[in-house]
């Protein structure tokens, strides 16, 4: 007998029939005996429904109190019809369920709302309930902060909610239930080659997810890969019975590292500025990112171009498209303290990376990124490197070319990518 922790997205429960598939697929996993908690996200559209309701009403007007506390009411609700319905589906199939919103577990997160991170669980209700044979169906992406109001995890919090969930039931494994049969090479959409990974590396799925990829959320990799949970990424499309292997996320191996590169990401989610003739100064820098940082904006990859002749700089930075708006409102706003002439700013491109830990111990990736880069007459306006990827910012009408191209270069198409040699 096993404990298992379920998590399925908003596609995997988009409607009563999907969700009815869903039920099927916990009653296969809890009919050996094994304990099982399923976390739920909000059906397909909810979540974007509900935050369009709040958009609404909140550009009425820019008067009055923040409005964060009950955004968060209003979009965590998503997740609380989906639990209860399908606590529903699996009684009619005559298992033992109920269902467990945030604040029943209760799952406890700090003040920030909206994007709000998780400070502990308590398993003391739902571990006996478990116990005594009921399936948990638990609401993902909420919890509830220290004055007792509803919070939520940010976008893809769902994934969040079930690692952390599976930590402190001290599960086996988390099984996280998408509308793919596994994590890919790149995209499939945008690579017809692409090739599902049967194996990947904590790590290196820590910065796919933060560099893009969109089957697991990054904080979800990193609760993961902290607690040595094993996370399975696999379809909820496949029939009960059916193989479905999917991609086991789990600590290196020496099979992984013969992989230089285990796949290719990227975000169009990312927006640039630029501030002109900053003084080039020791210091300048930090007064830079202390506004962003004022202002609770990310800066991401960052570049100075040094001016001889007028003691200046041209300082490129990234920051989330969402953000640009705030990032541009903040720098205006300490122009004066900073010291800079202007801003230039373009939302209109996108970040490019290949990640692998092979990376580590083999030379001639850099080469062969931007050889594959240029063949394609693509232009690199800001790099970013770690111990194991390369980023790269490009205009975004060149995105799918940039991908298939680096996809092709790397031979990730292959069974494992071949090494890179040494110029």
């Amino acid at each position: 007998m096993a404990r298992i922790v379920m998590k399925f997205g908003g596609t995997s429960v988009a409607n009563l029939e999907r969700i009815r598939h869903v039920a099927g697929l916990v009653a296969e996993e809890a009919k050996d005996g094994n304990e099982v908690a399923v976390v739920v996200s909000a059906m397909s559209g909810e979540t974007n429904r509900l935050v369009a309701l709040v958009d609404e009403l909140d550009a009425d007007s820019d008067k009055g109190a923040a409005i964060e506390d009950e955004y968060d009411s209003i979009v965590a609700s998503g997740e609380q019809v989906t639990s209860g319905l399908l606590a529903i589906a699996l009684r009619r199939r005559g298992l033992k369920a109920r269902s467990w919103l945030g604040w029943q577990i209760p799952l406890r997160t700090d003040m920030a709302h909206s994007k709000a991170r998780i400070a502990e669980i308590e398993s003391s209700a739902i571990g006996p309930s478990m116990k005594d044979g009921n399936v948990a169906v638990v609401a993902g992406f909420q919890g509830v902060n220290e004055t007792g109001r509803i919070s939520t995890l940010g976008r893809g919090g769902s994934d969040t909610s079930a690692v952390a969930i599976a930590v402190a039931l001290k599960a086996d494994r988390c099984d996280i239930y998408t509308d793919v049969d596994g994590i890919y090479t790149t995209d499939p959409r945008i690579a017809k080659d692409a090739r599902r990974l049967n194996r990947i590396a904590f790590e290196e799925m820590l910065e796919l997810a933060s560099l893009g990829a969109k089957v697991l959320q990054t904080r979800s990799v990193e609760l993961a890969m902290n607690n040595n949970l094993p996370i399975r990424v696999l379809t909820s499309m496949a029939e009960v019975g059916d193989e479905n292997p999917g991609t086991l996320v789990c600590h290196e191996d020496e099979t992984m590292e013969e992989r230089v590169v285990s796949g290719v990401a990227y975000s169009r989610d990312e927006a640039q500025i630029t501030l002109l003739k900053l003084k080039d100064a020791p210091g300048m820098v930090a007064k830079v990112c202390r506004a962003m940082s004022d202002a609770n904006v990310i800066v991401d990859m960052i570049v100075q171009g040094i001016s001889r002749s007028d003691n200046s700089a041209n300082l490129t930075f990234t920051v989330g498209k969402r953000d640009l708006e705030k990032a541009l409102t903040a720098l205006e706003g300490s122009k004066e303290e900073i010291g800079f002439s202007g801003i230039k700013s373009d939302s209109d491109v996108t970040k490019v990376s290949v990640v692998g830990i092979g990376m580590r111990s083999h030379t001639g990736v850099a080469q062969t990124m931007f050889e594959a880069l240029a063949d394609k007459n693509i232009n690199v306006e800001v790099i970013a490197t770690s111990e194991i990827k390369i980023s790269v910012l490009i205009d975004s009408e060149y995105t799918e070319l940039a991908v298939r191209a680096l996809h092709k270069a790397f031979e990730l198409h292959q069974t494992p990518a071949p090494k890179v040699s040494a110029p």
